[in-house]
């Protein structure tokens, strides 16, 4: 692809030098008529066969190259998501068992606070007060802890998932346009600012 624009490149600058010399000729020819006439059409039509070739021999490729990696993005992608839901799929259970966790201790505890309320109702009330609200503290937090725990663990896969999604995304030309739009941005920047 490379060779085909420096090939188009060349003979425009060539033609661009080539064509100050010919209108003197010309004006020369247009009186005794054109014998090379043949000549340059025969040149003309030589030099777009050869360009339509190196664009017909090179075009394709390309077009092959980026349809093999945008397959390629879309399977990563799908593989992305199918651990992304096995993933949540793996949370959601693990929070299930969570909540019935929370819920046994709760039982637990409340049949804990009932028998320890029965023994301490002898001992006096102002004791039994202080055991109930110190057991409650505690639930509340082995509760608090158990959802701190699963946020952090959420927010890990998250961020995880999040990344390999931007990364499955950003191609050489996505980041490349990235960077000339981030240059053009600054230059813009930079021009306003020497402007005021």
């Amino acid at each position: 692809m490379r060779r085909a624009l420096f090939t188009v490149a060349l003979g425009v600058v060539l033609a661009c030098v080539a064509l100050p010399q010919e209108r003197g000729a010309t004006e020369k020819q247009q009186e005794q008529g054109d014998p090379l006439i043949g000549w340059k059409w025969a040149n003309f039509l030589i030099l777009g066969a050869g360009i339509g070739y190196l664009i017909a021999k090179n075009v394709p490729a390309l077009f092959r190259k980026q349809t093999d990696e945008i397959q390629k993005a879309l399977a990563e992608a799908a593989q992305a998501k199918l651990e992304a839901d096995s993933q949540a799929a793996a949370i959601e259970k693990r929070f299930a068992g969570l909540s019935a966790e929370v819920e046994s201790l709760r039982k637990t505890a409340h049949a804990e606070m009932e028998a320890e309320s029965a023994r301490l109702l002898r001992e006096g009330d102002q004791h039994l007060q202080r055991i109930q609200e110190q057991t409650a503290q505690e639930i509340d937090l082995m509760t608090r802890g158990a959802k701190d725990e699963l946020r952090r663990y959420s927010a890990a896969l998250a961020l995880d998932l999040a990344e390999q999604r931007v990364r499955s995304r950003i191609t050489p030309a996505a980041e490349e346009t990235l960077v000339d739009g981030f240059i053009q941005d600054l230059q813009a920047q930079t021009g306003l600012r020497t402007a005021n």
